[in-house]
């Protein structure tokens, strides 16, 4: 009887289980059906009121972008002219000043410019916050909006007024629009000390291949130093390419999202894993995304010494899903991971060695005695003593002088700290 009574209940009880997870289902989907409702209507009424006369498919178009830009500050409905430049840019030329901007603090900021470019030229610098752009605010403006502002024809002027920390006020910039060519990786010797200088400007598709190239042209460098300063970032298994060049195993980035089917773990592979040479990478303030990847795995995995200052801070991860073949919606999906379990979202890469720009500091009023200086030193000899093999600054490109070490504090930290990592 007791045991009837038990299981009369327990049917009672997933009767009313069943008959709650229904009404839930029913009232979520009136409530969608609502949701909807209520869109329709709104779009209704401003194809019919608005004051200028917008067509219905771009009211939708218009609704789209507004949902997207206030979900966060990366994700962004791309048209078919904003879909188009990204599939260029991602191959490496582009058109417009060299200017990779973000929304930090709820303002228009300069991640990076990319170097040799108008912007570089001019003076723009990581950090920069873009006030207005051809005198038109940036107030509440998307990225894509402002880039699609930044961007024309080659040979014409853009006119942007910038707020940096430092100054006591606005100042404009005009800098005009030239064809943008990205050389993503560049190779140099600082021959002195037989350490190759890599420097990646940005994450396209060539990265690891050109990375690569270079490592295996010079196998008996001392040491390497990978530049990945005001490099705003690209193509993640670029990142991970990169990372892998200089790890044989261990997990390189994971991505966490919304559905757990989704997280990926991208590891190193073994067959990828080229040279154990003493590494320093110098990352700063303009070094985000993908450079924050690479930079932070390489430290979490204890494969080098980071230098310089605190890196950009974006995490997320977006992904390009395509509406039609000329337009797509660029959706943050997920964030990265480093492999100690640590985000970068918001709070970037803390180098080992916190170096800020500048020159190296020379005492030039400071005394001392060389023997140059000595009465009676051997001057025959000094005139006759010649460096073998000397270059000056135009003689070769491929290599850094000395001056350009001493123009620049974390290069020089670079340095010495692999010479430390050479000394056994």
């Amino acid at each position: 009887m007791k045991s009837s009574k038990i299981l009369q209940l327990a049917g009672f009880i997933s009767v009313i289980t069943a008959s709650a997870i229904a009404l839930n289902a029913q009232t979520t989907q009136d409530s969608r059906i609502e949701a909807l409702a209520k869109l329709t209507k709104t779009i209704a009424v401003v194809e019919k009121h608005y004051v200028d006369d917008i067509n219905f498919t771009e009211i939708v178009n218009k609704t789209i972008s507004g949902l997207l830009s206030n979900l966060d500050a990366h994700s962004a409905y791309l048209d078919e002219k904003a879909f188009k430049d990204m599939m260029i840019q991602t191959k490496g030329e582009f058109g417009g000043l060299g200017i990779t901007v973000g929304i930090k603090d709820g303002a228009l900021t300069v991640i990076a410019p990319i170097d040799d470019t108008p912007a570089y030229k001019a003076g723009v610098k990581a950090g920069d916050v873009i006030l207005r752009i051809n005198g038109e605010s940036t107030i509440n403006t998307t990225i894509d909006e402002a880039v699609n502002k930044m961007r024309g024809k080659p040979n014409t002027p853009v006119e942007i007024t910038i707020v940096r920390q430092g100054e006591k006020k606005p100042f404009d910039l005009k800098i005009i629009r030239d064809i943008i060519t990205v050389e993503s990786v560049q190779a140099k010797m600082i021959e002195d000390d037989n350490i190759l200088y890599l420097r990646v400007t940005n994450f396209d598709q060539h990265v690891t291949k050109k990375a690569r190239e270079f490592i295996k042209k010079y196998p008996k460098a001392s040491g390497i130093i990978l530049d990945l300063r005001n490099n705003p970032g690209g193509l993640l298994n670029q990142a991970v390419g990169l990372t892998n060049l200089f790890v044989e195993s261990g997990v390189i980035v994971s991505q966490k999202g919304r559905d757990k089917n989704e997280d990926e773990i991208h590891s190193a592979q073994k067959g990828n894993f080229i040279t154990n040479a003493p590494l320093a990478v110098l990352i700063n303030g303009g070094s985000a995304s993908a450079s924050e990847i690479v930079s932070g795995a390489l430290q979490d995995l204890k494969r080098a010494v980071v230098i310089g200052e605190n890196s950009f801070g974006k995490g997320s991860v977006q992904v390009i899903m395509p509406v039609d073949q000329k337009e797509a919606l660029r959706l943050t999906v997920a964030r990265y991971y480093l492999p100690s379990g640590r985000t970068i979202q918001a709070v970037g890469v803390t180098p080992d060695i916190v170096v800020y720009p500048g020159k190296v500091p020379n005492d030039e009023s400071g005394f001392n005695i060389k023997e140059a200086d000595l009465k009676q030193h051997l001057e025959g000899e000094l005139n006759k003593i010649e460096p073998k093999n000397k270059k000056t600054d135009k003689d070769d490109k491929n290599t850094i002088t000395q001056k350009q070490i001493y123009d620049d504090i974390q290069l020089k930290t670079a340095i010495d700290s692999i010479k430390v990592l050479n000394i056994k």
